[in-house]
């Protein structure tokens, strides 16, 4: 929770985070929305305006008396760094506070040179994200960092990975505060898309959402009552490693029959090379030379997409693999929400209306009459987005122990911060991004 010091330092805090939410907005309106006094709001109000971090932004179209001044967050005031990575490929990007994206780059992840190798390329990442957008370091005001594998998000350790072997007990906050000398925040990249998504994508705000991330790895960010759950030793949310089949293939967690090991773009990489070597046939081959070898579990999805018999089959049975897994979360956490991977998109609706068929098939009745399940909106970005978001939740955090009227009367938690999220639907509209797809 931030610092506070004076009770001055904390009536701005609650302005922001009023303005955050539901401006633009008049000072009469953040009296009502707070209940500070208004020469309080009028004082504070100057000086945020004076430091940029308010701005005005118009007047209100009230019928009587004078024109109210509106106000809104100057997002350009300072500006976060969000870095999310697998074992395919990194992201690095500037935002601002919205977070809105201002500059992006993508390369592929060094997974051939161990953990010395990697760190060195997620700093270099970050670093030339800042130097190409030609911003001094002093306007960056955090760094977020969305990371495969069990992560201690209280201490920014990552513990181990299921999809990057060697990628255990790295330090990796305290390696970046001492490279940027900026405050960082480490979370599961899992959770931080969940939260990008309630925020600003698929999610709509729901209090109760699951996000599937799908790749190499499967994994979910549960959010219950606006909270991200993270569980006693930040395990939580580990849907590829649940048991979905007896004598299933090994896993590298070291079970077998796990989702993980029977579904990914991995298994369904390995699965389509096994039948085509043995004399099946996709059309899509001929669009890879031939060798099955070339032929990606993405491509899989994408050929099913397009009707090609083998994929389908395949993605088929993802589908039923992916709907009983989460059936069992509808079961357990009861969401509103579902939010599938945009990855899984390549599919077609095919895919999303077969997840939905097996959910609603396998879960409770009563869990699933008012559930939604929906491919993500957020597309490549979301996880620099859900980075982002563990900054700028934390600077427009309010530090107190009693909520602000506003914050009662909407029901949420006193503290939005990047571990609880309880107030993620304050952000308005959509993340607007220069380098969206």
């Amino acid at each position: 929770m931030n610092s506070v010091l004076t009770v001055r330092e904390k009536d701005k805090a609650v302005i922001l985070a009023a303005v955050r939410r539901f401006g633009p907005v008049s000072r009469v309106g953040i009296h009502n929305l707070t209940r500070l006094r208004p020469a309080t709001i009028s004082l504070l109000v100057r000086e945020l305006v004076a430091d940029r971090k308010l701005k005005v932004v118009g007047r209100a179209d009230n019928p009587m008396g004078r024109k109210q001044v509106l106000l809104s967050i100057n997002q350009e005031s300072g500006f976060v760094i969000g870095l999310d990575f697998d074992e395919e490929f990194i992201d690095a990007a500037l935002l601002d506070l919205r977070p809105t994206i201002k500059y992006s780059i993508r390369e592929a992840t060094n997974v051939s040179s161990g953990v010395e190798g990697l760190v060195a390329q997620l700093l270099a990442c970050v670093w030339k994200v800042i130097r190409q957008s030609d911003l001094d370091l002093r306007h960056i005001q955090g760094i977020g960092v969305g990371v495969p594998g069990l992560v201690n998000s209280r201490n920014g350790t990552v513990m181990m990975s299921s999809t990057i072997d060697f990628w255990k007990q790295v330090e990796l906050k305290q390696l970046f505060e001492k490279e940027f000398g900026v405050s960082t925040e480490v979370e599961n990249n899992a959770r931080t898309k969940a939260v990008a998504e309630r925020v600003l994508g698929a999610g709509g705000g729901a209090k109760d959402m699951i996000f599937a991330e799908y790749g190499k790895g499967i994994g979910a960010g549960i959010i219950v009552g606006g909270r991200v759950l993270h569980g006693h030793s930040f395990s939580a949310g580990e849907l590829g490693h649940t048991h979905i089949v007896e004598n299933g293939p090994a896993c590298n967690c070291g079970s077998f029959g796990c989702l993980e090991a029977i579904a990914s773009v991995s298994a369904i990489e390995s699965r389509v090379r096994k039948a085509l070597e043995g004399g099946g046939y996709s059309g899509r081959l001929e669009f890879s030379g031939g060798d099955p070898h070339s032929m990606s579990g993405w491509n899989v999805l994408e050929a099913a997409k397009m009707g090609d018999k083998l994929c389908v089959a395949i993605t088929e049975e993802l589908g039923r693999y992916l709907g009983l897994a989460l059936a069992n979360l509808v079961n357990l956490f009861n969401p509103s929400v579902v939010v599938l991977d945009y990855r899984l998109e390549a599919a077609g609706q095919q895919l999303l209306d077969q997840v939905s068929r097996v959910v609603r098939a396998q879960a409770l009745s009563h869990a699933t009459q008012d559930l939604d399940i929906r491919f993500g909106k957020l597309g490549p970005q979301v996880g620099v987005i859900g980075a982002a978001l563990l900054i700028t939740e934390r600077i427009f955090e309010v530090p107190l122990l009693k909520p602000p009227k506003f914050m009662m009367d909407a029901g949420g938690p006193a503290s939005p911060n990047a571990r609880v999220q309880g107030e993620a639907d304050q952000a308005s509209g959509g993340a607007a991004a220069t380098t969206h797809s």
